[in-house]
C-alpha cells in the first residue's frame, strides 16, 4: 500500500495529489539579499543564458528551466542565489525577523533557512544556527560563508537540550523550529522518501519533535514568536505535536497571511481531535502550487 494514500481524505483532490507527487520537482533558487537584488540576478541569468521564470508570489524566487542546475551558474558560486525549494522559503517569511533581533534556528543545517533569516535581518543582530550533526554543520558554515553572512553563531547541540548559558541566559526574540521529520513532502525530489515508511518511525520522530518544540518555547522570550514547520503530511508530526505544545508549553497559535494555495490545519484525524485554533496552521500540498509538501504554524510564546 502506498503510505500517501492515508491522506486521501484530507488533500481535497486525491488524484491530483498523487499525480503531483509522481512528477519531478521544479528547481528553484532564492535571491540572497545580503549580496544582490532580484533585478541583478535576473540580468546575470540572462547574460549567462540561464533559463528561468519568476515565482509569482515572491519576487526573490526564480524557477529554473528544466535541465538547469542552481550550482552550475556563477551567481550561485558567488553567493547571489541559494538553491532552495519554493515552499522551504515560507517559514523564514512567516517568522519575519527584524534587523538587530536575536533569532534561533534550532535545526539549522545545511542552512537554506538560516541564510534566509540572516538576509531578512540585513545581516544585523544575531542568528544562532544550531544542529546536532557535525557533517551538516560543516555545510552550514560553508553556505553561510558563500552567502556573506556575518551575524551567524554556529552551535552544536541536541535541540531538545539547547542551553542559554553561552548566551548569558537571555532568551531569543524569535525561534525557527523546522524539525526533522518523516519527509513525505519531499517525495518529488526524493522518490524513495516513503520506501521505508512505517508508523513506528512517524510516532518515534513525533516524540523527538515534541521535545524540540517544548525546549524551543522555553528559550524564546514571553511575547516572542516561534514558527514550527515540517516537510511531511503526517498529522502525528504536525497538528498532534502542536496540540501537545498548546496543552503543555504556554503558547497560542497565530494566524498569518500566505500568498500560496493551501489548506487549513486539521481539527480532527483518526479519531483524535485538536484545538479549533489549529485551523490557523497551513498545509501546502504538492498539487496546490506545483511544489513540495509542507506544514507551517506560527505561535506566540505566552508569559
Amino acid at each position: 500500500m502506498d503510505p500517501l494514500s492515508r491522506y486521501d481524505p484530507i488533500v481535497g483532490d486525491p488524484a491530483a495529489f498523487h499525480a503531483a507527487c509522481d512528477r519531478p520537482l521544479p528547481s528553484v533558487v532564492r535571491v540572497n539579499d545580503i549580496k544582490t537584488t532580484p533585478d541583478r540576478v535576473r540580468r546575470a541569468f540572462e547574460a549567462a543564458d540561464v533559463g528561468f521564470e519568476p515565482v509569482g508570489w515572491h519576487e526573490g524566487l526564480f524557477e529554473l528551466d528544466e535541465g538547469e542546475s542552481p550550482g552550475n551558474s556563477w551567481p550561485f558560486v558567488h553567493g547571489w542565489v541559494y538553491g532552495q525549494e519554493e515552499v522551504s522559503a515560507v517559514p523564514a517569511l512567516v517568522l519575519d525577523p527584524e534587523p538587530g533581533e536575536r533569532v534561533l534556528d534550532c535545526c539549522a543545517a545545511p542552512g537554506s533557512k538560516t541564510t534566509q533569516l540572516a538576509a531578512r535581518m540585513a545581516d544585523r543582530g544575531t542568528v544562532v544556527g544550531n544542529d546536532n550533526n557535525l557533517g551538516r554543520l560543516s555545510a552550514l558554515r560553508s553556505n553561510a560563508e558563500r552567502c556573506g553572512v556575518t551575524n551567524l553563531v554556529v552551535t552544536r547541540a541536541d535541540a531538545r537540550n539547547f542551553s542559554l548559558k553561552p548566551f548569558d541566559g537571555e532568551p531569543f526574540d524569535r525561534t525557527l523550529v523546522d524539525v526533522p521529520c518523516s519527509c513525505e513532502g519531499t517525495i518529488r525530489k526524493n522518490p524513495d522518501a516513503v520506501d521505508n515508511w512505517s508508523m513506528d518511525h512517524v510516532e518515534g520522530i513525533a516524540g523527538v519533535q515534541k521535545g524540540i518544540l517544548e525546549r524551543s518555547l522555553g528559550v524564546t522570550r514571553p511575547g516572542g514568536t516561534l514558527v514550527y514547520s515540517t516537510c511531511t503530511f503526517a498529522p502525528e508530526e504536525n497538528e498532534a505535536v502542536l496540540q501537545y505544545a498548546l496543552e503543555n508549553g504556554g503558547c497560542r497559535l497565530l494566524d498569518y497571511e500566505l500568498p500560496l494555495d493551501h489548506a487549513p490545519g486539521l481539527t480532527e484525524w483518526d479519531g483524535e481531535t485538536f484545538d479549533d485554533s489549529m485551523r490557523k496552521a497551513k498545509r501546502i500540498y504538492p498539487h496546490h502550487n506545483d511544489t513540495g509538501g509542507f506544514f507551517c504554524a506560527k505561535l506566540e510564546v505566552c508569559g
